[in-house]
């Protein structure tokens, strides 16, 4: 019995005979709809705390922090402040553009899958794509980096769209440079497909017209981004740190970048990526054999038809660029951490579909066990990440109902200033103010909306005391950081006892904070 028998056709003419507008929209829906569900479960940590809170200054305050702070993020906060007036604050209203930049995404995978292969190989993309560790992740996540996968995909379909016609239009090239002019304010890192562009444009043969059109839109791109970069590097010392903390070691690279941290599937991945890359090698290499001496050359990867590159070339540039530039200039400027390749995850899933894919054509039965375990091995991952403490292991939520369940109208809160600020317990209470709806914050210097920078300023307990914040308070509720359970900080306990306060036996632990009762007797 032959493959084409045992393959169920009648499905297989479905699929083929369905549009791939509508194969996009399909899979780009599942995969919002993958991203959303449960994204409201885990408690929003220290990035998007800053998200929530920069978006919901007046945007004159916004334009000030920006001056000083965060430029680079500057769109995608007005863009978030625009949402939260209309649907609010909540932790599923602030990632939910994300699952949706996420559909957008997969659906531009489907389309690119499609048009460069066939639609097999965009059914199985869209399925990899809207399960990627990767990409569930950024779906849920309060930040610019689903944004940024999306535009760069729709960057990528408008570029090829635009290399199949001969004459391409200036709508085509004004279209690109706009997004790619839009798609660099939302996230720095997207100016880096310029060099990707220039690439699978090399791989394309097109006229010099084509190639003197894209050129003009990139230029108009880089001069409207000018002020952005010019900031950005004014204001590198943010990401300073990056030069500290380890980011290029190999469980990241390996695993963390686009698997989730699960060696299993990053192993079954990679695999899959290198099947998908030897295999077009292997086909390139019988091609250039099988030409005519004398005739039309390329490389393993060029194709030798002027029709554009190949699918792997397409997405293997993508994947490796702007990620090796980014590791390269690490040791010299700290630039790279796992989440700024996020854009690339669509890359990744093309990838393994079409290591999926070469099985399939071969044996179809591996093809298919391939893809389930692909599938089984990220539903595990995909079910962690919409667990409480999923987000740096942040607990706010559960701090904020801890104090919402036992305070009294009137008393006080004093937060643990000490720890790093993107940890601190104070971003509890702008993350998930209604547990503290009920208390006086005695210690705050300068709210955040008033701030040249996207938080609080806080007086010490000792310097409140002075300036007669805690007259009239019997009891404070003192909310300590805890890297681990058993190892609370003691910020402010000293001068809180020299208040007259005493602690009580009510201690609330929490995953990383420590809730206390103080009370003060008369």
């Amino acid at each position: 019995m032959s493959v084409t028998m045992l393959r169920p056709a009648p499905t297989r003419r479905a699929v083929r005979a369905t549009s791939p507008a509508v194969l996009a929209a399909a899979f780009g829906a599942l995969a919002t709809v993958l991203s959303a569900v449960g994204s409201w479960i885990p408690s929003l940590w220290g990035d998007e705390a800053t998200s929530i809170m920069s978006a919901q200054r007046s945007v004159p305050s916004l334009f000030t922090m920006l001056g000083h702070v965060d430029a680079v993020h500057g769109t995608y906060y007005l863009g978030l402040h625009l949402w939260g007036h209309f649907f609010g604050f909540s932790p599923f209203a602030v990632r939910l553009p994300s699952a949706i930049a996420v559909g957008l995404a997969t659906a531009a995978v489907v389309l690119l899958a499609n048009r460069l292969r066939d639609t097999r190989t965009a059914v199985v993309a869209g399925l990899v794509c809207a399960l990627l560790p990767r990409v569930t992740y950024m779906g849920e996540e309060a930040r610019s980096f689903a944004f940024s996968a999306a535009i760069v995909s729709w960057l990528t379909v408008l570029l090829l769209a635009a290399l199949r016609r001969e004459r391409p239009r200036a709508a085509w090239w004004v279209g690109y440079g706009a997004l790619l002019c839009v798609g660099t304010y939302v996230f720095l890192y997207t100016v880096l497909f310029v060099l990707v562009h220039g690439v699978l444009i090399a791989a394309s043969r097109v006229p010099r017209r084509v190639v003197r059109g894209w050129l003009i839109a990139v230029g108009g791109a880089i001069v409207a981004t000018a002020p952005l970069l010019i900031a950005a590097v004014g204001q590198h010392h943010q990401i300073a740190y990056l030069g500290v903390i380890p980011q290029l070691s190999p469980p990241t690279l390996f695993g963390g970048l686009w698997f989730g941290g699960g060696w299993p599937l990053a192993t079954a991945g990679w695999a899959l990526v290198v099947l998908a890359v030897v295999m077009e090698a292997r086909r390139r290499v019988l091609e250039r054999r099988a030409l005519p001496i004398g005739g039309p050359r390329s490389s393993l990867f060029l194709p030798v038809s002027p029709s554009g590159p190949s699918l792997v070339l397409v997405a293997l540039t993508w994947l490796l660029m702007p990620t090796l530039i980014l590791i390269a200039l690490q040791p010299i400027v700290p630039d790279f951490t796992a989440r700024y390749v996020s854009f690339c995850a669509p890359a990744v899933a093309l990838l393994v579909a079409c290591g999926i894919d070469e099985l399939l054509r071969r044996r179809w039965w591996a093809g298919v066990v391939a893809g389930a375990l692909v599938l089984a091995l990220s539903v595990p991952l995909y079910v962690g990440q919409r667990t409480l403490y999923a987000k740096n292991g942040s607990d706010w939520a559960e701090v904020s109902a801890a104090v919402g369940a036992n305070a009294h109208h009137g008393d006080a809160v004093v937060f643990d200033e000490g720890a790093h600020p993107s940890k601190r317990p104070r971003l509890a209470l702008h993350t998930y103010p209604a547990g503290f709806a009920d208390t006086a914050d005695v210690t705050l210097a300068v709210p955040f909306a008033k701030n040249t920078t996207w938080r609080d300023s806080a007086y010490s307990v000792r310097h409140a005391a002075a300036l007669g914040r805690f007259a009239g308070i019997d009891r404070v509720w003192l909310i300590e950081y805890a890297a681990t359970p058993s190892t609370p900080d003691s910020y402010g306990v000293t001068d809180l006892t020299a208040l007259g306060f005493h602690e009580t036996s009510t201690r609330i632990t929490t995953h990383h904070a420590l809730v206390a009762l103080y009370e003060r007797t008369r």
